[in-house]
C-alpha cells in the first residue's frame, strides 16, 4: 500500500499545482491580453455604456432590428440552450411561437422564407450577430415603422455585415447591437 500511496500523493500535488494554480492564471494571461482585457468589448454610445459586443441584448421595440431568441433570456451570467432536440413537441411548440410572432410583427413574410435563427435560439442563447439574411428580412418593418426608405436599411445591413475571416471562414455576419446603434444615428444625420 505505501509503495502506492506516496506516488499518488505527488500525482495529486502536482496536477492540484498543475490545474488549480498554473492553468488558471494561464486563461486569465490570455483573457488579458484579449480585446476588452477579458472583460468583454463594450460598445459605447454617447459616451455611456449600452452593450457589450458579443453577448446579445432583447430590443423591445419593433422600431429596432431584433437578435436571435434567447433560451436564457438575454442573460449573461450563464448561458445555455434549450437541449430539446428537434422532434420534441415543446420544442415545436416554441419555434411555432416564435414563427407566429415573428409573421404578426413582421406581415406580408412568408413563414418558408423566416431565416431558421430569427426562430430558434443559440447553443449559449446569447449569440449576438445575425446573418446578412436574418437583418435583411427585417427592414421592411423597420422601414415602415421609422419612415426610412427600404433601400437605406438594407445598405445598412450590407454596410455592417463582416464578411468570413479570409473569405472562406465562418458566414457572414450582423451585429444586432452595433446595427441598431447604427439605425438610431440614421436619424440624427
Amino acid at each position: 500500500m505505501k509503495k502506492y500511496l506516496l506516488p499518488s500523493l505527488r500525482l495529486t500535488l502536482v496536477l492540484l499545482i498543475l490545474l488549480c494554480v498554473i492553468y488558471p492564471l494561464f486563461i486569465m494571461l490570455v483573457g488579458k491580453v484579449t480585446p476588452g482585457g477579458g472583460d468583454g468589448v463594450k460598445v459605447y454610445r454617447n459616451g455611456k455604456v449600452v452593450g457589450y459586443e458579443n453577448i446579445a441584448q432583447a430590443f423591445k421595440s419593433d422600431r429596432y432590428f431584433q437578435p436571435r431568441p434567447s433560451a436564457v433570456n438575454y442573460n449573461a451570467a450563464g448561458s445555455g440552450a434549450s437541449n430539446a432536440g428537434p422532434t420534441n413537441p415543446d420544442y415545436l411548440k416554441k419555434v411555432q411561437a416564435a414563427i407566429d410572432t415573428f409573421t404578426v410583427h413582421n406581415p406580408g413574410i412568408n413563414k418558408s422564407d423566416i431565416p431558421a435563427e430569427l426562430v430558434t435560439a443559440s447553443g449559449s442563447g446569447l449569440d449576438p450577430d445575425l446573418s446578412p439574411e436574418g437583418a435583411n428580412i427585417q427592414a421592411k418593418r423597420i422601414a415602415r415603422l421609422r419612415n426610412i426608405p427600404e433601400q437605406d436599411l438594407l445598405k445598412l445591413v450590407d454596410e455592417h455585415t463582416e464578411k468570413p475571416l479570409f473569405g472562406i471562414f465562418g458566414p457572414a455576419k450582423v451585429n444586432v447591437l452595433k446595427l441598431n446603434i447604427a439605425l438610431d444615428d440614421l436619424h440624427t444625420h
